[in-house]
C-alpha cells in the first residue's frame, strides 16, 4: 500500500510537469520567442526582393492625345477646308499609364520597355522610397520593346547586376517585381516555363527569343526586370497573355547586352571601333577577342586581360565598359587599364571609325535581292512621283522571291527608314540578325498605277 502511494504520488508529479510544461509543447513554432524564427522563414524571394527592391522604380508617364468629332464630319473638312471651326473643335485628353525599369548604371540610367514611354511628353521615375525624378528618353529600340531613360542624380544609386539568359534552365525560379496595376513595387515569383518563345504583337510587330515565366506579371509590371534566385538580372518583362493565366513573356538579358551599344549610337551613328569583345562572366570584365590590327591589338592589349579602370575610371562589367564609351569620337585616346596576371598595366588605345557599310552587299545577303539607287535624275526622266531602290534582281527561294517582290518594284522603307538615305539604312541594316523580321514597304506600277504593299521580310 505504502508502496503504490509512493507510486501514485510520483505519476501524480509527472502529470503536473506535463501540465504546466503542455502550452509550451503545443505552441506553434511561429508563436515561440525564438529569435532565430524569422531567419528560418527567409527564402531566397526575400533575400532577392529585400537587396533589389532600391534599384527597381516605378514610371508614371503623361501622354498627350488629339482628337475630333467621331462623326466623320471634321475628315470633310478636313481635306476640303482650312475651317476656324474645325480648329475649335479639336480636343486634347491626357492619357497617364504607368510602368515599371530598373537602374542600368549608377549615373542615372534607367531602362524599361519602349512602350512603356514612347509618344510621352512627361516621365517621372519613382523610387521605393518615394523619392521622384523627371526623365528623359535617351535611346529607344521600337522593334526589340527597350528604352533607355536618364535621370539626374548627385549621387551614385543601387544598380541590379545583370546576369546572363543564354543558360537559364526551364524550371528555375525567377522573381519579378514591379508596378502591377499601379501597386507599387509588387513582387511575384515562378518558374522559367520555356525559352526561345515568339509572340505576334499585331501585322508589323512581333517578337521572338523570349522567356515565358508563370511568374503574375499584370499590367504596369512592363520594363520590369525578372530576376534569379542569386538576384540577377535575367529579362526584362514586355508582355502577357490577355486570354491565358500565369503566362508571361520577358526579353533576354542578353539581347540588352547586345543591344546597348547600337542604342546608345556607339556603333550606329559615330561607329566607333576600338578592336575588342568583353564579357563581365566570372564578375570581372575580361577581354575575349582582339581583332588582328585593331587598335586593342596595336596598343597591346590581349585576351584573357581583365580590365580594371578606363581613363582612370572603375569599371567592372560591360555596362561600365558602354558607358564609358559614350562620347567618344574617332581619333580620341583613351587610357586602358588591365591587370594581367599579377601586374597592372595601362595601355594608351587609339579610336577609329568603322568603314562605311556597302547597301549593296548587305540587301543581297539579308533579303536576297540586287538593288539600285533611283537618283532625281532617273525619276525626272521615268516620270516617276517616289523615290527610292528599285529591285534589279531577285534570288531565286530567297526572302525577297518568297514575298513576291519582283524586278521593276521600288522599296520605299525597310523597318522605320526611309530608302532614300541609304547610309542611315546600311547602318541600321549592319546590325540585323538572321531571323530578324522587318516591316518593308514595296510600290509597284502597273497600268500607270502605282500600288503599294507593305510586307513583313524575314533576314536570312
Amino acid at each position: 500500500m505504502k508502496h503504490e502511494s509512493k507510486m501514485n504520488h510520483k505519476l501524480l508529479s509527472l502529470l503536473m510537469v506535463l501540465y504546466l510544461t503542455l502550452p509550451t509543447l503545443a505552441q506553434p513554432r511561429s508563436w515561440q520567442k525564438n529569435p532565430d524564427s524569422r531567419m528560418l522563414r527567409r527564402t531566397p524571394v526575400v533575400e532577392v526582393f529585400e537587396n533589389s527592391k532600391d534599384a527597381v522604380v516605378n514610371i508614371a508617364s503623361k501622354q498627350v492625345i488629339q482628337y475630333r468629332s467621331p462623326l466623320g464630319i471634321d475628315d470633310l473638312f478636313d481635306r476640303f477646308f482650312d475651317s476656324p471651326f474645325r480648329r475649335r473643335q479639336q480636343r486634347s485628353v491626357e492619357r497617364t499609364s504607368v510602368g515599371s525599369g530598373f537602374v542600368l548604371h549608377k549615373s542615372g540610367l534607367i531602362v524599361t520597355n519602349a512602350h512603356v514611354v514612347a509618344q510621352t511628353a512627361e516621365r517621372k521615375v519613382i523610387f521605393n522610397d518615394h523619392q521622384e525624378y523627371d526623365a528623359q528618353i535617351i535611346a529607344i529600340d521600337h522593334e526589340h520593346d527597350l528604352a533607355v531613360l536618364k535621370i539626374d542624380v548627385d549621387h551614385d544609386i543601387q544598380t541590379l547586376p545583370l546576369g546572363h539568359s543564354d543558360d537559364l534552365m526551364v524550371g528555375e525560379t525567377v522573381i519579378a517585381i514591379g508596378n502591377a496595376l499601379g501597386y507599387q513595387h509588387t513582387v511575384t515569383s515562378g518558374v522559367v516555363s520555356a525559352l526561345n518563345r515568339s509572340i505576334d504583337i499585331n501585322d508589323d510587330v512581333a517578337f521572338k527569343n523570349l522567356i515565358q515565366t508563370d511568374a503574375s506579371i499584370n499590367p504596369g509590371n512592363s520594363g520590369g526586370p525578372l530576376l534569379n534566385v542569386l538576384g540577377e538580372l535575367v529579362g526584362i518583362n514586355t508582355a502577357i497573355r490577355a486570354d491565358g493565366q500565369n503566362i508571361g513573356f520577358a526579353i533576354p538579358v542578353d539581347d540588352l547586352r547586345r543591344l546597348l551599344p547600337q542604342m546608345l549610337a556607339l556603333e550606329s551613328r559615330s561607329r566607333l571601333q576600338v578592336g575588342m569583345q568583353v564579357s563581365d562572366r566570372g564578375n570581372a570584365l575580361k577581354i575575349t577577342r582582339i581583332d588582328v590590327d585593331s587598335p586593342a591589338d596595336k596598343a597591346g592589349l590581349q585576351v584573357a586581360d581583365v580590365i580594371t579602370q578606363i581613363d582612370g575610371k572603375d569599371v567592372t562589367n560591360a555596362v561600365d565598359y558602354t558607358i564609358a564609351m559614350v562620347g567618344k569620337k574617332a581619333d580620341d585616346f583613351m587610357q586602358v587599364t588591365v591587370k594581367r596576371g599579377h601586374r597592372s598595366k595601362t595601355y594608351r588605345v587609339q579610336i577609329v571609325e568603322k568603314p562605311r557599310p556597302d547597301l549593296d552587299t548587305l540587301m543581297e545577303n539579308l533579303f536576297g535581292m540586287q538593288v539600285g539607287i533611283i537618283t532625281d535624275e532617273m525619276a525626272q526622266e521615268a516620270r516617276l512621283r517616289i523615290r527610292g531602290l528599285a529591285v534589279i534582281k531577285t534570288v531565286n527561294n530567297g526572302p525577297a522571291d518568297k514575298l513576291g517582290i519582283q524586278r521593276g518594284d521600288i522599296i520605299t522603307d525597310i523597318g522605320n527608314l526611309s530608302t532614300t538615305d541609304t547610309n542611315t539604312l546600311a547602318e541600321q541594316l549592319e546590325t540585323i540578325s538572321p531571323g530578324d523580321r522587318l516591316r518593308i514597304t514595296i510600290v509597284r506600277i502597273a497600268n500607270r498605277s502605282y500600288i503599294r504593299k507593305t510586307l513583313i521580310i524575314t533576314a536570312r
